[in-house]
């Protein structure tokens, strides 16, 4: 039950009178969003061939009726996968210093003088996906967000109290002092939680592995007890598995990180109009 209620792409099992809802057919018929052709007249001559139209004009079947992709949902998929790129991206700047030649690298160099502005603006594009995120059970969101807040506060905590004051940036001093992941460590928690999600509700396997790495890094790291060779090697897969989960985002279509419309709808209701809106549909099996 908890595995379906928070993939966004399955439907929701509830109790009765909720699981009488009755499958209501769409308010307009619209094809497919794959590439069939459609015989359309046009001026009288003939017909000409069309490909199936957008998202937004397509209408879904959800538990609590049918709804449609607005553009502003168009536009928080959007914002919501750029701050995955975004995260993604300065993470893997931030971590190629250690697999970048020494200060002698003009690249090398470049990003070491910005690790603190790349961890920040990563930290940044998560918290924004974070926010747009769609999880139906509200809690395990509003708790993906909590860590992501916890961990930036830990993360300018140690930078203004224990970083700066050592005349080091926040990534070199954690590197150094794996106590410090006590304090940042909320934040890749946070980030952990996401992917988990992604690779629960899409089957995604490049998430699913980071969801064990991530962790397991971090752990390793302040445990003491994992081998550098074996750190960089978990750093690496990081990198690599995080681009090509962050890129394949926008291979999906943009209902998919929307989910079931319906129940958000649904759940923003006060308690009288959702006893009223399933007496209705209830009414509508009969």
């Amino acid at each position: 039950m908890a595995l379906r209620l928070l993939s966004p792409t399955s439907s929701i099992t509830t109790t009765n009178p909720l699981n009488a809802i009755p499958k209501l057919a769409p308010r307009s018929s619209s094809p497919s969003r794959h590439n069939h052709k459609y015989r359309t007249p046009r001026n009288g001559r003939g017909f000409i061939n069309c490909k199936a139209v957008s998202d937004t004009s397509q209408t879904y079947r959800g538990v609590y009726g049918p709804w449609r992709v607005e553009d502003s949902d168009v536009r928080e998929v959007v914002l919501y996968r750029a701050g995955l790129v975004t995260a993604a991206t300065s993470f893997v700047a931030a971590a190629s210093t250690a697999f970048l030649p020494g200060d002698s690298s003009p690249l090398s160099s470049a990003i070491e003088q910005n690790l603190d502005v790349l961890y920040g603006v990563g930290a940044g594009g998560l918290g924004v996906s974070l926010l747009l995120i769609h999880i139906y059970v509200t809690p395990i969101k509003r708790t993906l967000q909590a860590f992501w807040a916890l961990g930036v506060i830990g993360s300018i905590a140690a930078y203004t109290s224990l970083a700066r004051p050592a005349g080091l940036d926040l990534v070199h001093y954690v590197v150094d002092n794996p106590a410090a992941v006590w304090l940042v460590g909320p934040l890749f928690a946070a980030l952990t939680g996401l992917v988990f999600k992604e690779g629960l509700c899409y089957g995604k396997l490049e998430a699913g592995i980071l969801t064990f790495i991530i962790p397991i890094l971090l752990l390793g790291h302040l445990s003491g007890v994992m081998d550098d060779g074996v750190k960089q090697a978990l750093l690496g897969s990081w990198m690599a598995l995080f681009l090509i989960f962050a890129g394949r985002k926008f291979t999906q279509p943009i209902k998919d990180d929307i989910g079931d419309k319906s129940v958000f709808m649904f759940n923003a209701l006060s308690e009288e109009e959702q006893k009223s809106l399933i007496q209705k549909l209830e009414q509508q099996q009969q």
